[in-house]
């Protein structure tokens, strides 16, 4: 019997490890450390309750030279930069940055070849 998945979703992958997008992303930030302004970065390591039996799992928590806290949630963008993403995933980030203050959160997407590549990253209110 197979497996079968809501349309446009694929088999989940397991925690703790990461996919493409997000593993360039560790790549991303671990340039920012050596550049001075990223102390360190954990991925996947906390969960947040938002409320109950509703948790948001972010991708990269960041700690930034000045000690700052930010909370990195990082997606693939379409071809015209717009991020990939489930409505429950945006909810979730939104409601999360409303709840958890100290934090800053962060939306990074990861731009097409065809749009120059880099990456399209947004505050999150």
């Amino acid at each position: 019997m197979r497996n079968r998945y809501a349309r446009g979703r694929c088999k989940p992958k397991p925690p703790g490890v990461m996919n493409k997008t997000e593993e360039a992303y560790a790549e991303c930030l671990a340039v920012r450390i050596l550049a001075g302004e990223v102390l360190g970065f954990d991925y996947e390591t906390i969960s947040l309750k938002l409320a109950p039996k509703t948790f948001f799992h972010p991708d990269f928590f960041v700690q930034l030279i000045d000690g700052t806290m930010e909370i990195h949630e990082v997606k693939a963008c379409d071809k015209h930069g717009n991020y990939l993403a489930e409505d429950d995933a945006k909810v979730k980030i939104k409601v999360a940055a409303k709840l958890f203050p100290m934090f800053g959160f962060f939306l990074c997407g990861r731009l097409p070849k065809s749009l120059g590549g880099g990456w399209r990253i947004e505050g999150v209110l």
